[in-house]
């Protein structure tokens, strides 16, 4: 062998391990891609299992049971007691005030266990208005968060809140005695009612969304039902007790419940969630209320 030969031979050699190194690094690559497109597909389907499962009673009964302060907001016998305030006497004085309307998606309608309901804020009657439109079947333990320092202080406005609305303390001021209630309530089957403008709407326009609202429904795994309350504000605008007269028309609509994506952040899910809503809200507009309003509103 001569000199050059042997000068070649390490090369060579180099060479090969190079070649199987490279050999090595596709086979792996393409087993990385293989795999990242086996966990997609997987996300895919479990996330259409997931909306399946909506409907699912299983979903309706997979959930922690609520004890101590929480078993009120799953009790039968107060359920009993909202359906007759809701469905019977506000229902009534609802109708004498205003025309509601309501429509419900066909998805809502299946919807078995806790959920995260979004709406807009247009007056101080649409927490019982939308308590009292959803189907019993979904709305029969829909809790909502009001404020602890007024409606909790008050024996007799407890009392009413609690059997009326199945409210549950929000605090306000900095004090976090009641922090991470509405998390235990979904965790415990109880669906609530946010509404994530942070207030009533001053001139009829829709803010902007707070996060929370999504964030609660990413932690805790639950769907979004989005609502749109059209002509709310019309009727009973702020700084009004009553209506105005004329039994002027309302109508809550009920969207395709949303569900969070696969680390999605809070911030583009709420975008989705109000999107939905203001969809909601859009297409029913001008029937509801006409064009002439909605020029207003723009002016606005």
């Amino acid at each position: 062998m001569t000199d050059e030969d042997s000068e070649k031979e390490p090369e060579e050699q180099e060479s090969s391990r190079r070649a199987e190194a490279a050999a090595r690094f596709s086979e792996a690559s393409s087993r990385a891609a293989d795999a990242t497109a086996k966990a997609a597909d997987d996300l895919k389907d479990r996330s259409r299992r997931l909306l399946a499962s909506l409907s699912a009673r299983s979903r309706g009964e997979g959930w922690e049971k609520p004890t101590g302060e929480l078993a009120k907001y799953r009790s039968g016998w107060r359920a009993g007691m909202r359906f007759v305030l809701q469905r019977v006497l506000f229902r009534a004085v609802v109708n004498s005030a205003v025309s509601p309307q309501v429509q419900v998606h066909r998805r809502v309608k299946s919807i078995r266990g806790p959920f995260v309901l979004v709406a807009n804020h247009t007056s101080h009657v649409d927490a019982p208005l939308l308590a009292m439109s959803l189907p019993w079947t979904q709305g029969r333990f829909l809790s909502t968060g009001v404020a602890a320092d007024y409606w909790f202080d008050h024996w007799h406005r407890r009392i009413f809140v609690r059997l009326m609305m199945n409210a549950f303390p929000i605090d306000r001021g900095g004090s976090r005695k009641h922090a991470g209630t509405s998390k235990r309530l979904l965790r415990s089957g109880v669906p609530i009612l946010v509404f994530p403008e942070g207030g009533r709407q001053q001139t009829g326009t829709m803010a902007e969304f707070k996060a929370g609202a999504a964030a609660l429904a990413l932690g805790v795994g639950v769907p979004v039902v989005p609502a749109a309350i059209i002509g709310g504000y019309e009727a009973m605008p702020k700084g009004r007790s009553w209506p105005v007269p004329g039994r002027p028309p309302v109508r809550v609509v009920f969207g395709e419940p949303l569900l969070g994506g696969v680390d999605e952040p809070a911030s583009d899910f709420i975008t989705r969630i109000r999107d939905s809503v203001k969809d909601l809200y859009d297409e029913h507009h001008d029937e509801v209320l006409g064009s002439a309003v909605r020029d207003e509103e723009e002016d606005a």
